[in-house]
């Protein structure tokens, strides 16, 4: 069974998703990626809930990681974008490039990026961290212009 509560950030409204094993989602409203079925409002999942609080700490500049277990569908590839993408530190970019040669597959860079694109754990797993080769921001499947408070948020202040 799956659970979701919408919570409000500084940065809009969130859904989050989870199953009683982890963390399967979490989208801003105009998100590409969110799914059609969302299972059983419950604000008072107690996975629902931690990630709600650390949504805050981290939204106020008081934490900085987030301590969740995780169950994010996708393939194993996906999941290996996804595990590489947690290994980003708080504050920190790095390129699509970088991102594959992290994983070992270098030559692999337009299948991290759809990967990367595809991540349903907004925030907590930050696809946010990561840029063009050009240094400049690419998309964001909850937009641009939210990636770039996001990292504002932690200090990469991009124009």
């Amino acid at each position: 069974m799956n659970y979701y509560l919408i919570t409000s950030t500084p940065l809009g409204d969130v859904t989050i998703q989870a199953s009683d094993d982890g963390v399967l989602g979490l989208w801003f409203e105009q998100h590409t990626t969110l799914p059609e079925e969302l299972g059983q409002l419950s604000p008072e999942h107690p996975i629902l809930i931690r990630v709600q609080q650390q949504l805050e700490a981290y939204f106020a500049g008081k934490s900085r990681t987030f301590d969740l277990p995780l169950a994010a569908q996708g393939t194993a590839f996906q999941k290996q974008v996804w595990k590489a993408l947690c290994d980003i530190p708080y504050g920190e970019v790095i390129s699509y490039q970088e991102l594959a040669e992290r994983i070992g597959k270098p030559k692999a860079v337009r299948a991290v990026g759809a990967a990367n694109g595809k991540n349903p754990i907004s925030v907590v797993v930050p696809c946010h961290r990561v840029i063009g080769k050009s240094g400049k921001l690419t998309g964001y499947a909850g937009g641009v212009e939210r990636k770039r408070q996001l990292l504002k948020l932690e200090g990469t202040d991009f124009q």
